[in-house]
């Protein structure tokens, strides 16, 4: 069983300096890290805040993303694709059921289609000259409504590897959106190619 929050909390203090402080992540010290580690601090742990504040769209009437059902670049029966603006990476891309699921209430075949366009949107996104990567994520504490995360790394660029892609991609100046724009309506083809869909929600 899973330490409760008091717990994880006072074992987290343990390991903390006066002012609550945690130790710098190592990550900090990799090469790839956007920030120098000298002056650096760590944010003083907070205690737990239980129960925990709810989730934009915990209810599917007030769900924004629900709302947008019709919006994006790419969409068949279940998902829909859209292109995130104002990114400092080449391109990011969010899939979204297109009824009101989270990850754990995915009904299982829609969970194997998401396994099956992941991979294919991974597919499409590295063919796009001077990509190098797509990475997935998934993070569901923001919204309850299930949205993967799909981060494109310029080539060449192996300061923005892996876990920091995230932290680069919010330092960057934006990145041209006519070129952004181009290469998201080509992995969007692509995709209907391969997975099948339209480009428009009512085709």
């Amino acid at each position: 069983m899973a330490l409760d929050p008091g717990q994880f909390y006072d074992h987290a203090l343990a390991a903390a300096d006066r002012e609550r402080r945690l130790p710098l992540a190592r990550m900090t010290g990799w090469d790839i890290s956007p920030f120098e580690p000298d002056g650096l601090r760590v944010s003083p742990l907070r205690p737990p805040v239980v129960p925990e504040p709810a989730r934009h769209g915990e209810d599917p009437a007030d769900c924004k993303i629900c709302r947008e059902r019709d919006e994006g670049i790419w969409f068949n029966d279940s998902w829909r694709l859209a292109r995130i603006p104002g990114v400092g990476v080449p391109l990011v891309l969010m899939l979204y059921p297109r009824d009101h699921h989270d990850m754990a209430d995915l009904p299982d075949d829609l969970a194997a289609e998401m396994g099956l366009l992941s991979t294919r949107i991974v597919r499409h996104m590295q063919a796009v000259p001077h990509i190098s990567r797509a990475h997935v994520y998934r993070i569901g504490d923001g919204a309850a409504h299930l949205h993967l995360w799909f981060f494109a790394r310029p080539q060449g660029q192996s300061q923005l590897y892996g876990s920091w892609l995230v932290v680069w991609d919010d330092l960057l100046p934006e990145y041209p959106a006519d070129i952004a724009d181009a290469d998201a309506a080509a992995v969007a083809d692509a995709l209907v190619a391969s997975h099948g869909g339209s480009r428009s929600p009512e085709a």
